[in-house]
Order: structure tokens, then sequence, then C-alpha cells
């Protein structure tokens, strides 16, 4: 019997009421199709997912389905399931959890698919030699008609847009040859792919592994050829050549026919990565960031979703691929916060990789030098399996650290930020024609202003945050890094009309200025969100530092990991304990990391290298570590002082956030959240572990003209906690001034 009756969800409803709707079926409707549907007393059309097939329904008055999109953006069935358990894995509505999966460009009732059009001649040789020698009417008067005609019968076709743009030609003249049927106009679909000249030199000779890297390969295709979903977490010093033990893991999965993603951290390693990727496995590559625009994007998607692609590299959003038969998913640097999502849905790609292996009975390859705690507590405790790299590639060593006490250049007079053991490190760099990277986690000019009289400090009008000065051509500013918002540098203190303005601290920017200042000879490529805000600007400046067209990289957390540089022989870090001073669990992990990451950029060839640290805390013991390479050791103290402490991953950790423009209203719906959790703590969840804590001020307690009031909670995340978070979402959907987000294990606060 068919099925007349359909369970949807919407795309755009409140937290509340986001369950499956009930519809009449259109004609062949199937399981995953996006579809139109009336909702509401003014039936506005509204677009949903067929999650359910059914030939009966209890409800009366029950509405039909409107019309169905083009069911070649409709979702699988295993792309549904993804959705559902990403809405309930995270606490996300449906439609939030459908956009991670489908993009903007699929959704539309025309989707913007780019079409190329192609002029070709429908004439034989000898008809056109025949055409171009008539005279009057039966022969071709306009100029611009015969520029056409002539490119045409030596070129065979041609874009339209070459031939409008030639000199002496225009669209009318095309029309016109069209209309007379001298020349036909093809309309095929044209896929925009910024990496494909990536794909025009291929590379197809075999990965030559050390007898090291063979034997962790090794015990990675053991798993590979387990039909069954599993895990391996790839630890292995920096430099200890963990692509390549990935890269022949990929060709053996590729060969049993199975397909492959691959995530990156950050956009600024994908070009390295995409490079490596593209020249080896060509056309069969499709790559997804943040910095394609929508149609790149929309056609990457497009090209998976039709089978043309079994090789996905990306960040984050790359994890939701449309692809089938997935076998593998490699998560390198898997340590970094930038695979959990700090918007809605708040998922960690991890956990959606963990998940897609089980649906495809898939290894997931977690692959990093410092590998985060809860990873490596599980690599020690079996659930994952450990695979370990000691050595680095091709018998290069670590390179040595120096730690430089800042305190004790402000002592013998030296106020710059290059420290004096900095200075002579790079002029040795200079002298031997190599390179230097320079880490800074900092950027802009000076990251304080405040007046020497009344000690006010310049914030933003918005946040409860200080401005930040930036340099520029045009005059200096003031910049919130937390909004955007912008202004003048005043001359006059705002609060007590003082002209005693102090500048503070430094970014990268005033660094860039005082290398310029005593290192003229030098050059420079800063890399940070100021200077690498165009398309591809990442691309184009990581090409000419490894061209050598620069002496010295300087930047944020953006040149700290993953590049492999061989040139680089110097590693210096300007201020290495700023990352720890903050109200984190996590800061001595995130600390130790970087630090590691950074310091093994250098010597990564048989010219070997140095790092300089500089710290105004020498004796730092996560900085000491740091400097030794030495992550079991720091793991072992850092994992007994989270099992002492009940941190993760021996806990789970939600973060409440009341979020309001109104203060007063704040207030009092915070004093709400901790009754109504605390009294469903006393009464239906009384048998669950729960530590509550707050409600307080957020650390930065008021964003773009909105204040922000916590709670957190300690827990272990199942079904019932995970019901709670729910009923409390599912209760301040409702409000109309305040907004209530919750965030599961958030990597920074």
């Amino acid at each position: 019997m068919d099925c007349v009756y359909c369970e949807v969800y919407l795309f755009d409803a409140p937290y509340h009421i986001d369950r499956p709707f009930d519809y009449l079926c259109a004609d062949d409707l199937t399981v995953g199709d996006i579809v139109k549907v009336p909702f509401g007393r003014a039936d506005r059309l509204r677009l949903a997912a067929v999650t359910k097939l059914k030939d009966s329904c209890d409800a009366e008055g029950v509405k039909r389905v409107h019309s169905v999109l083009d069911r070649r953006f409709s979702l699988s069935e295993e792309m549904l399931k993804l959705c559902l358990f990403l809405k309930g894995h995270t606490l996300s509505t449906f439609g939030e959890a459908v956009r991670c999966l489908i993009p903007s460009g699929a959704l539309s009732d025309i989707p913007n698919v780019k079409i190329k059009k192609t002029c070709v001649l429908t004439l034989s040789a000898e008809e056109v030699d025949s055409l171009l020698q008539a005279k009057g009417r039966a022969g071709i008067r306009s100029d611009g008609q015969r520029l056409i005609i002539e490119y045409l019968r030596d070129i065979g076709s041609a874009d339209i847009e070459l031939l409008r743009a030639m000199p002496g030609t225009s669209y009318a003249n095309i029309s016109a040859l069209r209309d007379k049927g001298i020349i036909k106009i093809l309309e095929s679909e044209s896929i925009r792919n910024p990496y494909a000249e990536y794909a025009r030199i291929r590379n197809n000779a075999p990965i030559e592994l050390s007898p090291h890297q063979q034997l962790a390969y090794e015990s990675i295709e053991r798993e590979l050829m387990c039909d069954a979903a599993r895990a391996v977490l790839l630890f292995g010093v920096t430099g200890s050549g963990k692509t390549k033990v990935i890269m022949k893991a990929i060709d053996k999965t590729l060969s049993e026919g199975r397909s492959v993603i691959m995530l990156v951290p950050e956009i600024a390693l994908t070009p390295q990565t995409v490079n490596i990727f593209c020249t080896r496995y060509g056309e069969r590559v499709a790559v997804i960031h943040s910095s394609l625009s929508q149609g790149e994007r929309f056609d990457a998607w497009r090209r998976i979703k039709r089978g043309e692609v079994d090789l996905v590299i990306g960040t984050r959003s790359a994890i939701f691929a449309p692809l089938e038969n997935i076998g593998l998913i490699v998560i390198d640097e898997e340590h970094e916060h930038t695979y959990k999502s700090e918007s809605d849905p708040k998922y960690h790609a991890r956990d959606i990789a963990a998940y897609r292996c089980g649906q495809n009975n898939a290894l997931m390859l977690l692959a990093s030098a410092t590998p985060s705690l809860e990873s490596f507590y599980k690599a020690k405790s079996g659930s994952y399996t450990l695979v370990t790299l000691t050595e680095r590639y091709g018998g290069v060593r670590l390179p040595d650290a120096i730690i430089v006490d800042m305190r004790e250049e402000l002592r013998l007079g030296n106020t710059s930020p290059i420290s004096d053991r900095l200075h002579k490190s790079l002029k040795s760099v200079y002298e031997n024609e190599r390179q230097a990277i320079l880490f800074l986690n900092r950027r802009g000019y000076s990251t304080q202003i405040n007046c020497k009289e009344c000690g006010e400090v310049l914030s933003c009008s918005r946040c409860s945050v200080s401005l930040t000065y930036h340099n520029g051509p045009e005059g200096g500013k003031l910049l919130c890094h937390m909004c955007g918002y912008t202004q003048s540098v005043p001359k006059k203190c705002p609060s007590c009309s003082a002209e005693k303005l102090s500048f503070l601290g430094y970014g990268t920017q005033k660094l860039d200025a005082e290398l310029n200042k005593y290192l003229p000879d030098m050059s420079v490529l800063r890399m940070d969100a100021d200077t690498t805000g165009t398309k591809l600007s990442y691309d184009r400046m990581l090409e000419d530092f490894r061209e050598g067209r620069a002496d010295i990289l300087l930047g944020t957390q953006m040149v700290a990991k993953g590049h492999d540089f061989p040139r680089v022989t110097l590693v210096g870090v300007a201020l290495a304990d700023t990352s720890l001073h903050v109200s984190d669990f996590r800061a001595a992990e995130k600390t130790f990391s970087l630090l590691t990451q950074v310091i093994g950029r250098a010597g990564r060839a048989t010219d070997g290298g140095i790092a300089v640290i500089q710290t105004f805390a020498p004796k730092n013991e996560v900085i000491r570590l740091a400097c030794l390479q030495d992550y079991e050791k720091f793991y072992e103290g850092e994992i007994a002082l989270r099992r002492e402490l009940s941190y993760p991953p021996f806990c789970d950790i939600v973060y409440l956030t009341l979020t309001s423009e109104d203060e007063a209203e704040l207030m009092k719906e915070s004093k709400h959240l901790s009754d109504s959790i605390l009294e469903r703590m006393r009464s239906d969840y009384s048998k669950l572990p729960f530590i509550v804590f707050g409600p307080f001020e957020a650390q930065v307690y008021k964003i773009n003209d909105k204040y922000r009031m916590r709670m957190v909670v300690k827990c272990k995340l199942n079904r019932d906690s995970r019901l709670l978070f729910h009923q409390l979402l599912c209760e301040f959907s409702t409000a109309r001034h305040v907004t209530l987000s919750v965030d599961m294990n958030p990597m920074t606060i």
C-alpha cells in the first residue's frame, strides 16, 4: 500500500517546537527529500526535510506537502541519520543541523549553479569561407560578426564571455549570428574550483617510509583491514613524518574502493595539504573550508554528492561531506581547539567523525605531536589503538630550545620585544641565508592604552574589553577584537581630559616595526588576521615564504602549526607565557601544545635548528617541558591534576550561558535558571551526579551590547543528563528578552 502521510522537520523551527510534523504526501515522495510545506495559521511556506513515510495519522486537518525541491540535493539515509544524531548530541535544532550538511545554494528555488555558455559554428569550413566571401545581403557586412566567425573558424569553439571581450565585438553580434543560425550556444555546468591548478602537476611516486614509519603504518593497516569501527591515535614527535604514514593509509583505503575525509585545523594549512594530495590524487580531491565563496563550496559539495570525488580535504565543516562508503577519516593535529564549533550546532569534529566511522565501519585516525589529554587518555586506557613515532624523519634531531628571561632583559635596559639572544640568532640566520619563524599570539600594535593621570583604560563601548591600537598608512585606529568596533585615537583621556595617554604592550604589528628598525636588511612577512583577509591570501603568503621571498615569517597561531619549511633554522617565541595566565583549566595544555608545535617548525632539514623562547616565567614547568618536547611527562602531571580536581576526561563540563541586551532582565532570568536547574536535580534527576557553579558573569561580560551570565555544570553526559539540558532549552526558548545556549565540553571560555 502506498504511504499517504509523512513526517517532516522544519528548518526554521524554534527549539521548543523542533519536532516532527505530519503532512499528506506529495506524489513519489521519498525519505530525505527537501520539501516546502504550509505551516501555521497563515500557511506560510517553509522548508522541511522528510524523515518518515507512513500510511496512517492520528491528527486531524493534516495539510498537504506543497512541493519538492530538486532531488539532486535530497538527504541520503546516512545524512539524515547524521542530522538527527547532531540534533540529539549537541541539542541543536534540526534546521541548524541540516545547514551543516547542505550548502545554502542547494536550498534556494533555483540552485546557484554556474552555467558556462560556449559558442560553436553550425557551418562547415567550406560554408564559412563561402559566407565570408559573399557580397551584399548574402554575405556578412558587420565587422564584429566577421571577427567572431573568423575566430571560431580558427579555434573551433569559445566561451561567450571571451567573444564579448574581444575588441570590436559585442553581445549583439553574437545574438545576431545565433538568430541567423550561423552559430549555436551550448550550455553546460561550470565547476568553480580554486584548487584546480594543483591537480595539473601529478606525482605518483611510491611513498618511501623509514623503518620506524613502516612499523607505524603496518599497525594502522591492520586496523584498516578490520570490518568494524575503530580508532587509532598516531602520536609522533614534530617532524617525524606523520603525513607520509597518513598518505600511505589513504592510498590503501582508496585502493580498496572506499572514500576518505582528511581534516586540518587551520585554513593556513590547507594549501600545503592540498598541494601534497592534489598532485597525488588529482581531480579525485575536493576541498572545503570557510574562505571559499558560496559558489565554490556549493560546487565542491555537488562534485562529492555526484560521486566524482573520493578524497575530501578541509577544515572542521568538511566532516559533513556527503561521501559514501567512507573507509578512513583522518583528523590531523587533532588537539586543536578549532575542531570545536563555537556556534550552533556546537559540535566537535572528532565526535562527528566517530559517529560516521561507526555508520561505515571505518577507521578514525587521529594524529598529533601533542594529543589532547582526552585522546591520549583513551589511547592509554585502550579505547584507541596507540601508534607512536619517536624519531624525526631522516635522522634530523629536534631543535635546541633556549629560554630567555625577559625580566633580565629589562634589568639590562632592553625594553624592546626582541631580546639580545633573539637578535643575534636572527642575524645569524640572515648571514647563513636561512629563514626564521617568529610567533606572537597577539595582533595589532599596542594591546592597551591607558591614562597616566587617572589610570583609565580605553575600552570598547559595546564590549567589556580594552581596545587595541592598530597602526596604519592613514594613521592609527583603536579596534575591538570582539565586535570589530573602531574609533580614532583620542588626543585626550575621555575620562579626565589629560593629554597623558600611554601605549602599553605589543602585538605582531609592533614586533614587525621593531624588526624593520633593528634588522633592516631582513624582509618580514606578517601573517595574522589583519593581513590575511582576502581570498587565498594564506596560500600566496606561504608560497612566497617557501620560495624564499622573505627572511622572517611573523605571525599568530597560524604560523605555529603543521608547516614544513626546510630552510627554517630558527623559531622565536616573543611571549611564551601569555596563554598561561587565563582562567581556563586547559591553559597549561594549550600552552604546552602551542610551544611544542612552534618549536617543531625549526630544523626540519639537515641544517638543524634552534628555538629562542622569551618569557617572564622562565622556571615554569609547562614551558620547560615544552622546550624539552617531553609530552609524556607533561601528560603524567596534568592528568593527575585533572583526576584530582574532576576535570575532563574524568567528567564532562557543560556551560549554560544566558545572553540579553537588558541587564536587569538578565539578572532576573539568571536566578530563574539557577532555581530551575537545582529544582530538577533535587527531584527528577536526583540520582545523577552533578556539580553546579554559578550563576556568575562570563569572563567577557559584555560583547556587542549584550550581557552574559554563565553557569557551569560538571556531570557525565548521557541520555538522562542531556534530557535535563533539553528541558532547560525548551523552557527558555520561549523567553522574549534572554537567550540560553548550552555548550557541552567547550574548548574555549
